[in-house]
C-alpha cells in the first residue's frame, strides 16, 4: 500500500496538499526514511505548496539529512525567513556543507529578518570553508549588512570584490543616497564610471529615490536629470520619486516638466505617477493642477483619493476636502486608514475641530481601525477645544491598541491635557513615555507656561538636561513665555542670555517677543520699547503685538498708539489690533478715538472675530458666541446669569463697564457685558452639572476684565472651580481667586 502512494506521488504530475501529507504519513510509517528520492519529492511538494513549516519539520525528522542531496530545496525555503533560520542551527549540528547555492540563500534570509548575529556567523562559515571570495556570496553579503544598517562592514567586502557588478554599486549608491552622504555618492558614481560599468535604471532610480526620502530634493533632481543626460531611458518609478522632490522645493515649473515628460512616456496612466502628481501639486500649491489630474486620470484608486485629500487639506481647502471624501464614500471607494486619517488631520489642522472628532467616531463605526498615526491627528482637535472626554477616549484606545508608548501620540498627549487643565495627568504621561524626544519634553514645557507655572518649567528644563535631551529653540520659547507668564523679570534675562552662550542657539524673533512681553506686562513699557530697538531685525508683528498688549493691560495710550501703526502695516486685515487699539482708547475715555479706528475698518473692510467659548457637558462640545440667543437653552442660561448678577452685588461686585467699548449708558453696558461667550458658557455648566462639578472654558479670545472679575466671584459663590483658557494663558478660578494672580 505504501508503494503504490509513493508510485502515484512520483507519477502524479501535481499532488495535492493532502495527497503530499498522505504520503508523507505512508513515508514515515513504511520504514522507508532512507529513500533519498522519495523524502527529496515530499519535501519539494511541500515547498510548492509554500507549507514552509511542514517542510523544515519533515526535514528534522530524518535520522540522516546530511546524506540527501537537499540544496537547492533548502535554497527555496529562504521565502520562508523564519523556517529557514529554525532550520539552520540544526544542519550545522549535523555538518551539513553549505555550499554555493545554499549559504547565499542563508544569508539572504538573515538580511530579510535583520538577524546580523546569525549573518556574521555565516560570514565566518564562508571564509572557513574557502567560499568568502565567491561572487554571489559576496554580493550576498554586501546586501546583508546594508539591510542591517552596518555601511562600514558593507564597504570592506565590497572592497575585496574583484570586479563589483552595476548590482553592487547600485546597492551601495542607494544605500549612501538615503543616509544623504552626498560626497559618499559622488565618489562611488566616479569609481563605478572609472572601473568601467555603466550605471542603469536601478542604479538612477535608488538614486533619485534615496536622495527624495533622506531630505536632499535638489540632489535627487540633479540624479534625474544626469539619468536623461546619460541616456538612460526614465521609468515610472523614477518620475515618482523625483515628483515627490519636486513638491518637497515646490518648484511648479520642475514639475510641469516632468508631468509633461510622464505624459510623452505613456506613464500618465500608471496609478503611482498620478498620486505622485496629484501629491506634488497640492505641496507647489497648484490645487487646479491637482484636480485636473486626479478627474482626467480616470483613476479612483484609494492612493489617488488619499492624495488628493491631503493636497486640499495642505492648502486649507477643508470644504473641498470634506466634500471629496463624502464622494469617495458615495462611489463605495474602499477608504483605508490613511484616507480616514487624512480627514481627520484636515480638518483638525484647519479649525473643523468637531467636525475631525465626528469624522473619527464614524471612521470607528465603518470598523476601520485607527493607528499611530491617527491619535495624534486627532488629539490636536480635542485639545483646541478642550473635549477632555473625547481626549481621553483617544488616550484609552491607545491603551488597549498598544500604541500609547509611541513618542508621537505620548506628545500629542501631553499637548491634550496640558490644553485641557490637567497638567499633573500631561506629566504623569511624560514620566511614563519609555522613549522622549524634544517634541515630548517641548510639550510639557508649554503646558507649563500656559498655566504660568514657571518654578515647574525650570525644574522640567534641568531634568531634560539630566536626561540628556539638548533644548531647542521650542524649549526656550516656552521657558521664556512661562516667565512672562509669572513675571519673572531676572529669570527671564538669565536664560535669554544662557541660551546662545551656553547652547549656542541665536535668538529668535519669538524670544524677542517673549523678553518684549515679559518687561511690558512688568509695567516696563520704556524699556520694552528701548529694547526693540536693539534687537538686530526689525520687530515683526508678534513682538509689536506683545508691546500692544501690555499697553492695554496698562491703558498706555503713546506706545499703543505706536505699536498699532505698526502693526496696520505688517497686518492690515487683523482686526485684533484694531480692536485692541480701541479697547486701550475706550478705557481712557477717549470715544473719538474709538470712533476713528472704528471708522478705518468700515473702510478697510476688517471685521472683528465674535467672542467664542466652548464648554463640555456629558460628552458634549457646546459652543456659544457673544450676543448670540440661539443656543437651546438660552433662555435659562440668562436667567441664570440675571440671578448671580443680583448675588454678586449684594457681595460688593461691581461691573467694569470700561470694557464694554460703546459710549452709551452704563445700564446698557451692563447687559453688553452679560452677553460675554465666556460667561454664557459658565452659566451653561452651572446649570446643567451637579453642584461642586469643576466648569472648563475654552475662548477665542483673551478674557475680558470684567469676566475675570465675575468669574472670581462665581467660583466663590457656587463653590465652583472653573477653568478657562483664553488665547493667552490659563486662569484657574478657585474660592474667589485666579491662579494667574490678576496677572495676565
Amino acid at each position: 500500500m505504501a508503494w503504490r502512494s509513493f508510485h502515484f506521488l512520483q507519477l502524479h504530475p501535481s499532488p495535492s496538499l493532502l495527497q503530499t501529507q498522505l504520503a508523507h504519513s505512508h513515508f514515515l510509517k513504511s520504514g522507508l526514511t532512507g529513500d533519498a528520492h522519495l523524502a527529496a519529492k515530499i519535501l519539494s511538494l511541500y515547498v510548492t505548496h509554500h507549507r514552509f513549516t511542514d517542510a523544515t519539520a519533515f526535514l528534522l525528522s530524518l535520522p540522516e539529512p546530511e546524506t540527501f542531496s537537499f540544496s537547492s530545496l533548502i535554497s527555496s525555503l529562504s521565502r520562508s525567513p523564519f523556517s529557514f533560520l529554525s532550520l539552520l542551527p540544526r544542519m550545522l549540528s549535523l555538518r551539513f556543507l553549505l555550499d554555493p547555492f545554499v549559504l547565499p540563500s542563508a544569508l539572504k534570509a538573515c538580511a530579510a529578518l535583520t538577524s546580523l548575529i546569525a549573518g556574521r556567523s555565516l560570514h565566518v562559515i564562508a571564509v572557513v570553508s574557502g567560499l568568502c571570495n565567491d561572487p554571489v556570496i559576496l554580493s550576498s553579503l554586501l546586501h546583508l549588512y546594508l539591510k542591517c544598517g552596518v555601511q562600514n562592514d558593507a564597504h570592506k567586502v565590497f572592497g575585496r570584490m574583484p570586479q563589483p557588478s552595476v548590482v553592487a554599486y547600485s546597492a551601495l549608491l542607494a544605500d549612501a543616497a538615503s543616509s544623504g552622504s552626498v560626497s559618499v555618492v559622488k565618489r562611488l558614481l566616479y569609481q563605478m564610471q572609472m572601473s568601467g560599468v555603466e550605471p542603469n535604471s536601478v542604479t538612477w532610480n535608488g538614486l533619485i529615490a534615496g536622495f527624495s526620502r533622506s531630505g536632499h530634493p535638489h540632489e535627487s533632481l540633479s540624479m534625474l536629470q544626469s539619468m536623461h543626460f546619460e541616456g538612460c531611458g526614465l521609468d515610472s518609478v523614477g518620475v515618482s520619486s523625483a515628483l515627490s522632490a519636486v513638491g518637497d522645493v515646490e518648484d511648479t515649473w520642475v514639475g510641469l516638466q516632468i508631468h509633461g515628460c510622464s505624459i510623452k512616456h505613456g506613464f500618465d496612466s500608471d496609478v503611482c505617477v498620478v498620486s505622485a502628481l496629484i501629491n506634488m501639486y497640492g505641496k507647489c500649491r497648484a490645487t487646479e493642477e491637482m484636480s485636473k489630474v486626479f478627474d482626467e486620470g480616470g483613476h479612483m484608486d484609494v492612493g489617488s483619493c488619499n492624495a488628493l485629500v491631503a493636497g486640499f487639506a495642505r492648502n486649507g481647502l477643508v470644504c473641498e476636502a470634506v466634500m471629496r471624501f463624502r464622494r469617495f464614500q458615495e462611489q463605495r471607494i474602499e477608504l483605508n486608514v490613511v484616507s480616514w486619517t487624512s480627514i481627520v488631520a484636515c480638518c483638525a489642522q484647519n479649525g473643523k475641530d468637531v467636525e475631525a472628532m465626528e469624522f473619527f467616531r464614524e471612521m470607528q463605526g465603518v470598523g476601520i481601525r485607527p493607528n499611530s498615526v491617527t491619535i495624534p491627528s486627532l488629539l490636536p482637535a480635542c485639545a483646541n477645544i478642550a473635549a477632555l472626554m473625547n481626549g481621553r477616549s483617544a488616550h484609552s484606545f491607545s491603551l488597549r491598541s498598544g500604541i500609547s508608548h509611541d513618542v508621537y501620540v505620548g506628545s500629542a498627549l501631553i499637548d491634550l491635557y496640558a490644553k485641557c487643565g490637567r497638567v499633573r495627568d500631561a506629566r504623569i504621561v511624560l514620566d511614563a513615555m519609555p522613549i522622549k524626544n524634544v517634541v515630548s519634553w517641548n510639550a510639557m514645557l508649554g503646558g507649563y507656561a500656559m498655566h504660568g507655572r514657571a518654578k515647574d518649567a525650570i525644574d522640567l528644563f534641568c531634568l531634560m538636561e539630566v536626561s540628556e535631551q539638548k533644548p531647542d529653540s521650542v524649549s526656550f520659547t516656552c521657558l521664556l513665555s512661562s516667565f512672562s507668564q509669572a513675571g519673572m523679570k531676572d529669570e527671564g534675562w538669565l536664560f535669554f542670555h544662557k541660551m546662545e552662550k551656553e547652547y549656542g542657539i541665536a535668538a529668535r524673533m519669538e524670544h524677542y517677543a517673549c523678553m518684549v512681553s515679559l518687561l511690558s506686562r512688568a509695567g516696563k513699557l520704556d524699556e520694552a520699547y528701548k529694547f526693540m530697538g536693539e534687537m538686530p531685525f526689525y520687530p515683526d508683528a508678534c513682538v509689536w503685538g506683545a508691546l500692544l498688549g501690555a499697553c492695554r493691560v496698562h491703558g498706555e495710550v503713546r506706545l499703543g498708539e505706536i505699536a498699532a501703526e505698526n502693526l496696520f502695516k505688517l497686518e492690515p486685515q487683523n482686526a485684533g489690533n484694531y480692536v485692541l487699539l480701541s479697547n486701550i482708547y475706550a478705557a481712557n475715555g477717549i470715544w473719538d478715538g474709538v470712533d476713528r479706528v472704528r471708522d478705518e475698518m468700515k473702510r478697510l473692510g476688517v471685521r472683528k472675530n465674535p467672542g467664542c467659548s466652548w464648554i463640555e457637558i456629558k460628552n458634549k462640545v457646546h459652543m456659544l458666541l457673544a450676543g448670540d440667543s440661539s443656543h437651546e437653552e438660552m433662555e435659562q442660561i440668562v436667567e441664570r446669569l440675571k440671578k448671580l448678577g443680583v448675588a454678586m452685588k449684594r457681595l460688593g461686585y461691581q461691573p467694569s463697564t470700561n470694557f464694554a467699548l460703546q459710549n452709551v449708558e452704563e445700564q446698557d453696558k451692563e447687559e453688553m457685558l452679560c452677553g460675554h461667550s465666556e460667561k454664557l458658557a459658565v452659566a451653561l455648566g452651572l446649570i446643567s452639572t451637579c453642584p461642586g462639578t469643576p466648569l472648563r472654558v475654552i475662548k477665542n479670545l483673551r478674557i475680558c476684565g470684567d469676566c475675570h472679575v465675575a468669574i472670581k466671584f462665581i467660583s466663590e459663590f457656587e463653590r465652583r472651580e472653573i477653568l478657562v483658557r483664553d488665547t493667552n494663558r490659563f486662569h484657574l478660578f478657585k474660592d474667589g481667586n485666579c491662579s494667574c494672580g490678576d496677572y495676565w
